[in-house]
């Protein structure tokens, strides 16, 4: 790969001729490219600069500089964002104090943030760009270099997924595999023997996954583009049940974008030996520590709450910690609200959270009123499991339609097209049924979500200080 780059934010034009080829913007044949060099970079990176070789420091430089490249070449100019945001964010952990000092960072990258993507959406081109800004969250207080690394390292600058600082920082000092893990790698005479887990499974596994839904997407996504949704002539001739089936196809066809880029980006980590959360009752090792998704429990999810449980995970688990178990009014809508403000500026996003909030109240209210019924026998929990998915995807398909077509017009024209009846339907559900107040199933549920929130980050505690750190990367969407 070269430096060479234009004066757009698309970055460099090295691989405009493969761009035109293929038929493919070049800013997506970019990420591509540079993700699949960040593989090739991750295995050397495990091999060559293995803990037992390399020091800390080394490590972290490398990672930092690998990122910045990488960087560079997919967005031109624009990376120097990262420089800018990650300086501010850490100017202001180094000079307020303790108390302040979560709330100044979250204000200022959210907001530093929220400046990027709007000059992305509209002093760019509208649409357009391809390559998306989120947000990184941290943990406690690093020096420069560590928190350069975790913010901007080459296997998680382009695609995250986000982590937690703990678990990066013992990624990279190798004290990933010990001593939380020790104990369930077997036993040898009585000891118990460490063994390194090789990450070679998972990472041909997850690659094998990543080919399957890039062909998947690109084949079947022009079949069923969810544009045709709202074409007049599709919508006058076409009956409603089929409008229905049509809406989960085009949906189902648009999700394996998703399952490419985010598994790819755990193959990534993984490869890098970054990942490893234990070992699973038969002793093969866990490399699902910071993956972002699990395909088959969001395609056959019975809920609302189980499909959005099991996507874009590591986000979710940071809006929670940082939004949804610490807003005093109305947390649920609040979390919703913060991840619009998070994803982007465009319009159709704003509409699909705003539609989530009532569709997560509805479906809270109905699941306590309903599935009790059910629960009598095994037939009568399949036939509610049944019905529970079918409904599922077509919430999940009406939800995230302006999320796709982002403009206001198109969105309303949709749901104008359903005469918004499951609005409807989700706002008679919750005025009609009763349902537990917020925060005494918050109440009932801390033990366990205590329990859960430890295993994943590592150190709870240490979040208190700088959850809120955000650090602008991209996505390719």
């Amino acid at each position: 790969m070269a430096t060479e780059t234009t004066s757009s934010c698309t970055g460099s034009n090295l691989l405009q001729p493969i761009s035109e080829i293929i038929n493919l913007p070049l800013d997506q044949v970019n990420f591509v490219v540079c993700q699949l060099f960040a593989l090739l970079t991750a295995l050397w990176f495990r091999l060559y600069l293995h803990p037992s070789k390399a020091s800390p420091f080394i490590r972290h430089v490398v990672a930092t500089l690998l990122g910045f490249y990488l960087a560079l070449f997919c967005f031109g100019w624009y990376a120097l964002h990262f420089l800018v945001q990650s300086g501010l964010t850490y100017s202001i952990m180094v000079f307020a104090g303790l108390e302040h000092m979560h709330k100044l960072c979250f204000i200022v990258a959210l907001g530093y943030l929220s400046f990027c993507q709007i000059t992305r959406v509209y002093v760019f081109d509208y649409g357009m760009y391809s390559a998306d800004f989120t947000g990184r969250h941290g943990g406690k207080m690093p020096s420069l270099l560590e928190y350069l690394s975790y913010n901007c390292n080459f296997m998680g600058i382009l695609a995250g997924p986000t982590c937690s600082y703990n678990d990066y920082t013992a990624f990279i000092e190798g004290t990933a595999y010990q001593p939380r893990h020790l104990e369930a790698n077997g036993t040898e005479n009585g000891k118990h023997k460490h063994t390194e887990p090789s990450p070679k499974n998972n990472v041909i596994s997850k690659l094998c996954t990543c080919a399957i839904s890039l062909a998947v997407f690109l084949s079947v996504s022009k079949i069923f583009p969810v544009e045709r949704s709202i074409d007049d002539k599709f919508m006058a001739s076409t009956p409603f049940i089929l409008q229905v089936l049509y809406l989960y196809l085009s949906m189902l066809a648009t999700r394996p974008k998703y399952y490419f880029i985010w598994t790819l980006s755990d193959a990534i980590n993984n490869a890098a030996g970054f990942g490893f959360n234990g070992y699973n009752k038969d002793g093969t090792p866990r490399w699902d520590l910071i993956s972002n998704l699990r395909i088959l429990d969001i395609e056959f999810a019975t809920s609302f709450k189980m499909f959005l449980d099991n996507w874009n995970i590591q986000t979710a688990l940071w809006l929670k910690r940082v939004c949804y178990e610490r807003c005093p009014i109305n947390p649920t809508a609040a979390t919703f609200l913060l991840s619009a403000m998070w994803h982007g500026v465009y319009p159709g996003y704003y509409l699909t959270f705003l539609t989530g909030i009532g569709m997560t109240m509805a479906a809270r209210t109905l699941r306590h009123n309903i599935k009790p019924y059910f629960l009598g026998s095994t037939t009568h929990k399949s036939v509610y499991d049944v019905i529970t998915w079918a409904g599922t995807q077509v919430a999940i398909c009406y939800t995230v339609v302006p999320f796709v077509l982002l403009a206001v017009g198109p969105s309303l024209k949709f749901y104008r097209s359903w005469y918004y009846c499951i609005h409807i339907a989700c706002l008679l559900l919750v005025l009609a049924l009763p349902v537990k107040p917020w925060h005494l199933r918050a109440k009932e549920e801390q033990p366990q979500e205590n329990s859960l929130q430890g295993g994943l980050t590592g150190d709870h505690n240490s979040h208190s200080i700088t959850d809120n750190n955000c650090n602008q990367k991209h996505k390719a969407t």
